[in-house]
């Protein structure tokens, strides 16, 4: 029985750990554009929410701004979206419930969040963290594509 446990827990490790999920892309005009990072209009913010983890490549997870959904998050992909000034609530979906991030955007700013897969008990759970201008831009350069609105 515990053998079996074993193979079963290993199986599941694997498949979370590899495979790829695919979501709808945007242009890759657009992509480019958004890469290079432009100020946001006068008296909006800006907002990447990114996805660049080795575990969980098989999972899409669902991603929320202020309870509107923005889409599914696949591995190597972003979300950009304009916000205005004030306190926002940035959720993902996880195992047993959503875990979210709440932040204070200002105006004229590009804020950059990281969305990673853990370990769970049955599939993978995700969690969000707010990063520095510089690792965000750099993420986004190296692994993400711009993903279609949803």
């Amino acid at each position: 029985m515990y053998q079996k446990a074993m193979l079963g827990a290993l199986i599941t490790t694997t498949l979370l750990a590899s495979g790829c999920a695919s979501v709808p892309m945007g242009s890759s005009d657009e992509d480019l554009a958004l890469k290079q990072f432009p100020a946001p209009p006068k008296g909006e913010a800006g907002l990447y929410v990114y996805r660049d983890s080795f575990m969980g490549k098989a999972l899409k997870k669902s991603i929320s701004l202020d309870g509107q959904l923005l889409g599914e998050t696949a591995n190597g992909v972003y979300f950009y979206e304009l916000i205005e000034p004030g306190e926002h609530s940035l959720s993902t979906e996880s195992e047993f419930s959503d875990n979210t991030l709440v932040f204070t955007a200002s105006a004229g700013e590009n804020y950059f969040v990281e969305q990673y897969i853990k370990m769970g008990v049955f599939v993978g759970g995700a969690g969000l963290e707010m990063k520095s201008k510089d690792e965000g831009m750099k993420a986004l350069r190296g692994c993400c594509h711009l993903a279609a609105p949803q």
